[in-house]
């Protein structure tokens, strides 16, 4: 199961990236391109993956 959350947090933090590049005109070839609220989402989508990944690969007693 931490691998699995692993993966999805890994996941996320790549789908938030892409997403931020999209929304500040960065990566272009989509709907999203250019659009300000998709680099918000970007991160926070990549920030939740982060702390998705952390709790997951702390140590439980």
């Amino acid at each position: 199961m931490r691998i699995t959350l692993r993966i999805l947090g890994i996941l996320m933090m790549g789908m938030g990236v892409v997403w931020i590049l999209q929304g500040i005109n960065i990566l272009p070839g989509s709907f999203m391109t250019g659009q300000i609220q998709w680099a918000y989402r970007g991160g926070m989508s990549a920030v939740l993956g982060l702390g998705l990944v952390i709790w997951a690969s702390r140590k439980r007693p």
